[in-house]
């Protein structure tokens, strides 16, 4: 069930960040239930870059992550969801992002609302 409620955290925050910047589109659905589709799929695919080559990544930048005091972790983001697009783009269907700019705007929106909806969301585990 955690999984799932990823997925569909990650969907909504790509989903608003698709309507924030102009560089980042949603594509491949005409009807509200194709284009909620959509957003679910670009939510399990970018929920499963996150944890396969996500890891990897941080591990192999490690001193890059230490050197600038963490900020790298921005690259990163930027990158899963260039990887994310890029996937995607092999179909008709997913998320299109214009360029690493974008992405990197792009990521800090969806970090952000990842984080609130995972704020408003979480149960009292008290």
């Amino acid at each position: 069930m955690a999984f799932v409620g990823r997925v569909l955290v990650s969907g909504a925050a790509i989903w608003v960040a698709t309507l924030l910047l102009p560089g980042m589109r949603l594509v491949g659905a005409e009807t509200l239930p194709g284009q909620v589709g959509v957003v679910l799929l670009v939510g399990l695919l970018f929920g499963l870059v996150n944890a396969v080559v996500k890891p990897v990544v941080a591990v192999l930048s490690l001193p890059l992550y230490v050197l600038t005091l963490g900020l790298f972790h921005l690259v990163v983001n930027a990158l899963m969801l260039l990887l994310t697009a890029w996937i995607s783009e092999q179909t008709t269907l997913g998320l299109r992002v214009d360029g690493f700019g974008t992405a990197f705007v792009g990521a800090l929106v969806v970090s952000v609302v990842s984080w609130l909806l995972s704020a408003l969301t979480r149960r009292d585990r008290d």
